[in-house]
């Protein structure tokens, strides 16, 4: 059902705008509007130009608590004061960012002794002291690298006339990396043989002891040593706020209910009146919390609430909420895929909640399978809340009642018997139809009753909504009720072989029905006594109407026969258990029942899903096309919290 909205207008001094949101709003659930533009009759509004003195340090307080591993078994410290609060909130923060910065500094050193570790890495294979290296007298060395080509032509060609030695570290695909030795003589004319050959210097500190591993190895130590000590401070920063933790909790939450409450001043207005400064509030909120609302305020003279009936005073239509009951809440997802219904519409929940399971039963009447689905999707709607979930248990019911009536459990048909009839098998005789599958036809008649139950609450919607035309002229109308109405008496008559009406009776039967949805647009006018004349001439009048009238009865009859998908899902539904029995052994006396077992799993898996877009296809295209609109919005109150009603 939609819960019924009232318009309210809320004003008081605005000096006390913060404690009527804390202390009355919050508990209820009220979706603000900008009173700046809904009360657009109203002189000398002005919007509030103030800063959100809570958000800063809110946003310190939920990062806190981001940080506690279990935030949600602690219990809240709910004994400190707003100041106390702020007061924590930055001493827990002055000490985070110390430690903090210490985290920094040695992050900054761990990326220093990386550097170091790049520079010596290439080096590791040469078996050399680097600081007594890096202090020669009598010997020139040059540490670097040099693309491999060139490394080959100087190995082939240059090194034997060179006085010189290369080592060789590491090597990559494009260089290799080493260091040459040579006589401080021979270094100019060496220097410029490998210059020649884009030798690349890289300059080694003499800040490494040992041999290039070992100092590679020292550094690695390093690292790890330092790593430990960010750890450590991970640990005393963790230790520091899970000391706080019940307090943080608390100021995290007063601190968020008083930042919300504060930014209502966007949507609120001022105005100044003799000198007096006011807060306008305005918004809608549920019928029934209007009524405690008001009966809550009755003694506080600071606050005034204006509770607006006349619809042309305010913008735009009432949001919607929807309230079912519990069985049906799930099936409110189906509804809010396709879209909310507005104020004036009928809430479909509970057609669909009984429809979409009587259905899906019907294609997937199996007692076996009706059964797992009933118990597990009940298990998971209770432990996770997915709608969802709550449909499939909802199908189950009705899978598990059509398996009695069809006699079918796990796809054994011979261990119950049939309440009802044996889907594949019974057949029922029609005049010119000859033999036809039974189920097929108490879909189509069904289907039949569903479209006419839809025309009705199209009806019902129409007269919400004060449409004229869409009531009676409407092929989902009353005259569009009557003409399928009729052609659904004559068929009944026709196939039970009774004797059908005259025809003049038909013809007004049919013909007056379809009149009337053909001039839809200029006897509404009449009846509204609206002057505005048609846009296009007669002759295009009518051979638009034509084919709108041909559309509108090629509708009827898909929609009819779209219903026959009821009856052929209940007979391949048996058809398929009867082959998956059959790979599994069954008929030969000696089952495989992992094969059974795993047949049905898959059964209840894949066809259930199937199943369920083709009944949710039923429901959008052969019923809510008829009767539904879903241009409703989402009722969406500033705070979710609601005062527990008594």
């Amino acid at each position: 059902m939609i819960v019924k909205m009232k318009f309210i207008n809320i004003s008081g001094p605005r000096d006390d705008i913060d404690r009527v949101t804390d202390l009355y709003l919050s508990r209820y659930e009220i979706q603000l509007e900008s009173a700046l533009s809904e009360l657009k009759t109203v002189d000398n509004l002005r919007p509030f130009v103030e800063i959100n003195p809570y958000r800063d340090v809110l946003s310190k307080a939920t990062q806190f608590v981001g940080y506690l591993p279990n935030a949600d078994d602690v219990t809240p410290d709910t004994s400190l004061g707003l100041d106390d609060m702020f007061e924590l909130v930055r001493k827990a923060n002055e000490d985070y960012q110390t430690l903090q910065e210490k985290k920094e500094k040695l992050k900054k050193k761990i990326e220093e002794l990386r550097a170091k570790q790049q520079i010596i890495a290439p080096f590791r294979p040469m078996d050399c002291d680097l600081h007594k290296v890096l202090h020669y007298h009598y010997i020139t060395y040059r540490f670097g690298r040099i693309a491999v080509e060139f490394y080959h032509k100087m190995q082939k060609y240059l090194m034997d006339d060179l006085g010189a030695i290369f080592v060789e570290g590491e090597r990559d695909e494009s260089f290799v990396y080493g260091a040459y030795f040579v006589s401080p003589a021979e270094a100019q004319k060496v220097d410029a043989v490998f210059r020649s050959l884009h030798f690349e210097r890289i300059e080694l500190k003499d800040e490494f002891e040992g041999t290039p591993s070992y100092a590679y190895q020292s550094l690695e130590r390093e690292i790890a040593r330092i790593n430990l000590e960010i750890e450590d401070l991970d640990k005393q920063a963790g230790e520091m706020l899970s000391d706080r933790a019940p307090q943080l909790i608390a100021a995290k939450n007063r601190l968020e209910e008083l930042s919300n409450n504060f930014d209502v001043r966007k949507l609120a207005a001022r105005m100044e009146d003799n000198k007096e400064d006011y807060y306008i509030l305005c918004g809608w909120m549920a019928e029934d919390d209007v009524e405690k609302f008001l009966k809550e305020i009755e003694d506080d003279d600071k606050v005034f609430v204006v509770v607006e009936d006349d619809h042309d005073a305010y913008f735009g239509e009432p949001p919607t909420k929807l309230e079912n009951p519990k069985l049906f809440k799930p099936f409110e997802m189906f509804v809010q895929m396709y879209g909310l219904p507005s104020h004036n519409e009928i809430d479909p929940t509970v057609f669909v909640g009984l429809t979409y399971s009587f259905i899906f039963g019907v294609m997937f009447g199996d007692v076996g399978q009706g059964l797992l689905l009933l118990i597990g999707g009940a298990l998971i709607y209770h432990f996770k809340k997915a709608p969802l979930a709550g449909i499939i248990a909802s199908a189950g019911v009705f899978s598990t009642i059509f398996g009695f009536m069809f006699g079918s459990i796990f796809g054994f048909e011979d261990v119950i018997p049939a309440l009802w009839m044996r889907p594949i098998d019974h057949m029922t005789t029609l005049p010119f139809l000859g033999r036809l599958n039974t189920v097929f036809i108490v879909a189509v008649g069904f289907g039949m009753f569903l479209i006419m139950v839809a025309m009705v609450l199209h009806i019902i919607n129409a007269i919400r909504s004060k449409d004229v035309g869409g009531a009676w002229f409407d092929a989902n109308g009353v005259a569009g009720l009557v003409f399928y109405a009729a052609v659904v008496a004559v068929l009944v008559l026709f196939l039970t072989g009774n004797p059908l009406p005259g025809g003049i009776v038909l013809a007004v039967m049919f013909g007056v029905p379809l009149i009337l949805i053909l001039f839809k647009e200029p006897l509404t006018r009449i009846i509204q006594k609206r002057a505005d004349k048609m846009e296009e001439s007669k002759a295009m009048f009518l051979v638009q109407g034509f084919f709108e009238m041909f559309e509108t009865l090629l509708s009827y009859f898909s929609n009819t026969i779209s219903f026959i998908r009821i009856g052929a899902f209940a007979v391949s539904h048996a058809a398929i258990m009867e082959v998956v029995l059959q790979l599994a052994g069954v008929e030969s006396g000696h089952p495989n029942w992992i094969g059974v077992i795993f047949g049905n799993l898959f059964v209840c898996g894949f066809e259930g899903l199937i199943v369920g877009i083709q009944v949710l296809r039923l429901e959008y295209y052969e019923l809510f096309s008829r009767y539904y609109k879903g241009s409703g919005r989402a009722f969406d109150p500033y705070t979710k919290k609601k005062m527990n009603k008594k």
